[in-house]
């Protein structure tokens, strides 16, 4: 009876018990969990930052707009500055002669706009007729009571919409009022981050938690560097499409090539879509006034600058440093238009490439992959010295756990 017990208490001893709920889910539906509650959170303080940067638009926008302008002139004040200049001396004289050129630039296109309008509106006049008389004649079997029925309609619409218009009108106004503000605000931005931008990136570390300071003081010059070299290369390559691209619609006769220039100039800012709106608006005013021919002429030299700056100009002067997959760009494009307008979308793609420089350093940093080597088409340039740390941790070595 006592081997029994034994055996009875030896079999209970060694009975299987329940097994641990968590053990019990197989290993890959633990590891989905695991990833899907991250990526809750993550996408929710992505939606509260979302959110906040809708609520304070035209600031966020103003100070993305100084880091650009910042990018750019940054270095002119330190050249200046290692020439002797104080560095309150270089800014102001780096600032002034940047807002003196912005100016007699829009002196001079709002210039070419009055001088041309009344010519224009006889050549509109002109190239109307024409576009009539070849709509006709062409093989689109248009007739003329088509036209002037279309015509007729647009007419109408307008006439009716008197109400819309003011209304319109009275938020042209507003919008007018929000951007000199936001102007204001970025020369503001851009003349502290200029003279001070050293110590306003020591302050933005201290906000980074200690053990991950040394990775973020190790990225923010190479992101600047990225910033500054996608800038820069913007400008080259927006300066020679508007140039060229200028150059040959005035040998072609169109009118206003001048103001086109500076359009196609700043539409270059936003990628893709930009250069497209751009080129369109060169050949349109070439088609209302002065006629087929010329129109596809306009089209061919749009066409062939374009496909220069795409294939040669952008691979050569960005080089690798900025380079972001086409839908990356369009992608980016699309999203800061969406949440921001023109001015998200002129920021989108230069936050994507820093963002990307950033989180290849942080990778390799811990031990994922080799850090990349951007092609710097600037020059061995120092870092600018807003993307400076002057004193660095004690212990850099200790990294994140």
């Amino acid at each position: 009876m006592q081997a029994e017990r034994e055996r009875a208490a030896e079999a209970r001893r060694i009975r299987p018990r329940n097994p641990d709920p968590a053990r019990a889910v197989p290993w890959g539906v633990r590891v989905a969990a695991e990833a899907g509650w991250r990526f809750l959170v993550l996408a929710a303080a992505l939606w509260v930052v979302m959110r906040v940067i809708g609520s304070v638009r035209l600031v966020v926008l103003a100070f993305a707009a100084a880091l650009l302008i910042t990018a750019l002139l940054e270095p002119t004040v330190s050249r200046l500055n290692r020439a002797g200049l104080s560095r309150g001396l270089a800014t102001a004289v780096t600032a002034i002669f940047g807002f003196v050129v912005l100016g007699l630039v829009g002196w001079f296109v709002v210039w070419q706009v009055l001088d041309n309008l009344d010519n224009l509106s006889g050549r509109l006049q002109e190239g109307i007729e024409e576009l009539k008389r070849w709509l006709l004649n062409s093989p689109f079997h248009v007739t003329e009571q088509q036209i002037n029925d279309v015509a007729g309609s647009l007419s109408d619409a307008i006439g009716t919409s008197t109400s819309e218009i003011t209304s319109t009108g009275l938020q042209g106004v507003t919008v007018l009022v929000e951007i000199l503000t936001g102007m204001l605000l970025a020369m503001f931005s851009t003349l502290f981050l200029l003279y001070d931008g050293k110590r306003i990136w020591e302050w933005t570390l201290k906000l980074v938690p200690a053990a991950a300071r040394p990775d973020v003081a190790d990225a923010g010059p190479a992101a600047w560097r990225t910033l500054t070299a996608y800038v820069r290369g913007t400008v080259i390559v927006a300066f020679i499409d508007a140039l060229f691209i200028g150059l040959g619609i005035y040998f072609l006769g169109v009118p206003l090539a001048v103001p086109i220039g500076v359009v196609i100039f700043l539409a270059s800012f936003v990628p893709l879509v930009g250069a497209v709106a751009s080129g369109a608006l060169a050949v349109v005013v070439a088609l209302v006034t002065q006629g087929v021919f010329t129109a596809l002429m306009a089209l061919l030299v749009v066409l062939v600058v374009q496909q220069i700056e795409g294939h040669v100009l952008q691979p050569f002067i960005l080089g690798r440093a900025v380079r972001v997959h086409p839908l990356a760009v369009v992608l980016a494009v699309a999203t800061g238009g969406v949440v921001a307008g023109i001015g998200g979308a002129v920021v989108a793609v230069p936050l994507v490439a820093v963002a990307n420089t950033v989180i290849g350093h942080l990778r390799a940093h811990a031990g994922e992959e080799e850090p990349a080597q951007p092609d710097d088409p600037a020059g061995p340039d120092p870092v600018p010295a807003v993307a400076q740390q002057a004193d660095p941790p004690a212990a850099p070595e200790q990294k994140p756990g």
